[in-house]
């Protein structure tokens, strides 16, 4: 797995958070309290592939324009479950709707419907193979992301940053206004993904006629806070 690890920023003292100064009303356990924030990022290769193939059928008779797209997503299933593997290509069933379709005046001209079929999963070259071998539908869309143990492990470790980065910073700003160190009063952890990746790629029906559909992941940063509020003592 390849990851940078990077500080995103520097210690942050909140805005407006600062209550250095020695008020008559304040009870000492509100004097001296300062909130600030710290991030810290984890740079990974994504690892995790999903993608839809979909078909669009127009016509007149709305019973018979279900079974084709029931056919279609049946013979899709049937090819892609042969190479099924928990975690590896996991196979699913998307959206399927049927709709009637109008003139400009309002009167029924007639019926649309759309299925789809989404493959998942971690191994990129079995899920692009599958998708080029699939004939009764086409890729519609591409996205890719982080497994679920994939982000576990790096918000693990992109926290253990943040939460240093924060110890350090509540010191440096303690002994900053002359105090020997701190004591937490209350933290919040918080995390987010930042993309470095593409957004999904919507392809238009592309049809790859039984060849391997070409794909290639980005990068991301999951990126976590740590923010709260320290009294310097």
């Amino acid at each position: 797995m390849f990851k940078t690890i990077k500080w995103l920023a520097a210690c942050a003292v909140l805005s407006g958070a600062t209550a250095l100064s020695a008020q008559p009303m304040q009870t000492p356990a509100s004097r001296n309290v300062v909130q600030l924030s710290a991030n810290g990022a984890v740079e990974v290769q994504q690892d995790l592939l999903s993608m839809s193939l979909s078909t669009t059928r127009e016509g007149s008779d709305p019973a018979l324009l279900q079974n084709q797209l029931k056919a279609a997503i049946d013979t899709a299933l049937t090819e892609a479950r042969k190479a099924a593997q928990p975690g590896q290509l996991d196979v699913r069933t998307g959206n399927f709707s049927l709709s009637p379709r109008y003139d400009r005046s309002g009167k029924p001209i007639g019926w649309q419907g759309s299925a789809e079929l989404v493959l998942e999963g971690r191994d990129f070259a079995r899920i692009s193979g599958v998708a080029g071998r699939v004939q009764s539908l086409n890729v519609s869309a591409v996205s890719f992301g982080l497994s679920r143990e994939q982000r576990v492990k790096v918000e693990a470790d992109a926290q253990g940053i943040a939460i240093e980065r924060f110890k350090s910073c509540a010191l440096e700003i303690a002994r900053g206004f002359g105090f020997a160190g701190y004591t937490l009063r209350e933290v919040n952890i918080s995390s987010n993904e930042q993309g470095n990746s593409p957004r999904p790629r919507m392809l238009a029906q592309a049809s790859f006629a039984d060849a391997a559909v070409p794909v290639e992941a980005g990068k991301t940063a999951v990126v976590v806070t740590v923010s709260g509020s320290v009294q310097l003592n």
